[in-house]
């Protein structure tokens, strides 16, 4: 069903299992989707916030396995970048920066290994999916409700640089993109980044991440999780393929190759493991004073 904007709409239950980024990392991706089924999630209780094809060297098997899967995907830039064919992976890095000149080589091996029936159907992936999980209702997105590779990092949201829209009947927005996992309350409303569940978080680990969701009455707890996988067999198939580049190293020191994209809070703590975490949210309940006791 879909909703007034017309942006589908899946009734999840009381938990969910969210995951994103899988960057064409086929090992991270198989060890992430095994999780979930060693949690009992059903592939109705799975999200995916896009860009399952991106760095790594099995865009194709990475894709096939995230569709055969049958979770709730969204479409990430990534998608559509390939599935459009359009001069770039639309990432949102700055012309000439590092990152900008390192995506070229990922971005045209994933031109040339994703076959047209994949590019269908990532053409046919939501851009937005509303989940009905419990009490809440969270809106689904890839990297903002204003633009699909927009990067907003754990700094952004605490510093006051980016505030999520108020819209009416949302709880809060769940996304991907910018690889770093944080959850967030600002303006009544709950900001989750589940993390690259194919890329490290720039912290030094080789760890992937995902977040789990549970809903209790008008109390929402994501816990944001880490997983180790074979990350060595990940990175030979990279330079087998031809991408032996800095993301090809990045996948076992985890630090990212360039650090033009984040804020200069984040580049402070480069290297520092980040913590497994849990967050609370509660619902904001409106109150209607009866008439006759006014």
């Amino acid at each position: 069903m879909a909703n007034s904007k017309n942006i589908p709409t899946v009734e999840i239950g009381v938990r969910a299992f969210v995951f994103g980024g899988s960057c064409s990392n086929l090992q991270a991706t198989e060890a992430v989707l095994n999780r979930a089924t060693d949690l009992g999630f059903t592939a109705n209780e799975i999200i995916f916030t896009g860009d399952m094809i991106a760095y790594c060297g099995q865009p194709a098997e990475t894709a096939h396995l995230i569709r055969q899967a049958g979770v709730h995907a969204i479409m990430g830039n990534c998608e559509e970048s390939i599935a459009f064919e359009l001069d770039d992976c639309g990432c949102g890095f700055a012309d000439g920066s590092a990152c900008d000149a390192l995506s070229q080589q990922w971005f045209n091996h994933c031109l040339n290994v994703i076959d047209a029936d994949t590019r269908l159907w990532m053409q046919q992936l939501p851009r937005f999916l509303d989940i009905e999980l419990g009490d809440f209702t969270l809106r689904c997105i890839h990297g903002t409700p204003e633009a699909i590779n927009e990067f907003i990092f754990p700094s952004d949201i605490a510093a006051g640089r980016y505030t999520p829209r108020n819209e009416d009947g949302i709880d809060g927005y769940i996304c991907g993109h910018s690889g770093i996992p944080f959850a967030a309350e600002v303006s009544n409303k709950v900001w989750i980044n589940s993390g690259s569940a194919g890329m490290p978080a720039n912290d030094g680990t080789s760890r992937v991440w995902y977040a789990l969701f549970e809903s209790a009455q008008i109390k929402l707890k994501v816990s944001i999780e880490s997983l180790d996988y074979d990350h060595e067999v990940a990175a030979s198939i990279m330079r087998k393929r031809g991408l032996d580049n800095g993301y090809a190293d990045c996948l076992s020191s985890g630090i990212w190759p360039s650090h033009d994209v984040l804020p200069a809070e984040e580049r402070q703590i480069t290297g520092i493991p980040i913590l497994p975490s849990t967050f609370t949210f509660k619902k904001k309940i409106a109150t209607v004073q009866d008439p006759q006791l006014a």
